[in-house]
């Protein structure tokens, strides 16, 4: 994912967890703040209760991969951060997608169902 599309400052992982609007799934929590851009930026985290580094790696890896083909369906001006949680290693590919479809919709940024 382009570099201007991340979210990569401790500070705006801070800001993001202390002042968005969460939403939970047993793999994953997504948390959405705005932010004054005219894009949407993403970060993505996997906590010690992950494992160790290969697993916090591999998990971080697989929600980046989702969100960088779910980028152009996600409404611009939001700052997002995916935080992975322990189910995600017994996750296939495809409920990850699911997962992350779902808290998508869920969470209200969805592009496709925007209105302009």
């Amino acid at each position: 994912m382009k570099r201007k599309f991340r979210l990569r400052r401790s500070t705006d992982f801070k800001r993001v967890r202390r002042l968005g609007k969460s939403y939970a799934h047993p793999f994953v929590v997504l948390i959405k703040h705005p932010n004054e851009e005219i894009f949407s930026r993403f970060g993505v985290a996997a906590g010690r209760s992950i494992g160790g580094a290969v697993q916090r790696n591999k998990a971080k890896r697989r929600l980046r991969e989702i969100i960088r083909h779910r980028h152009s369906d996600i409404q611009p001006g939001w700052d997002i951060l995916l935080l992975a949680r322990q189910a995600i290693e017994d996750a296939s590919h495809e409920d990850l997608l699911e997962a992350i479809d779902q808290l998508i919709s869920q969470a209200g940024i969805s592009e496709r169902h925007h209105v302009h």
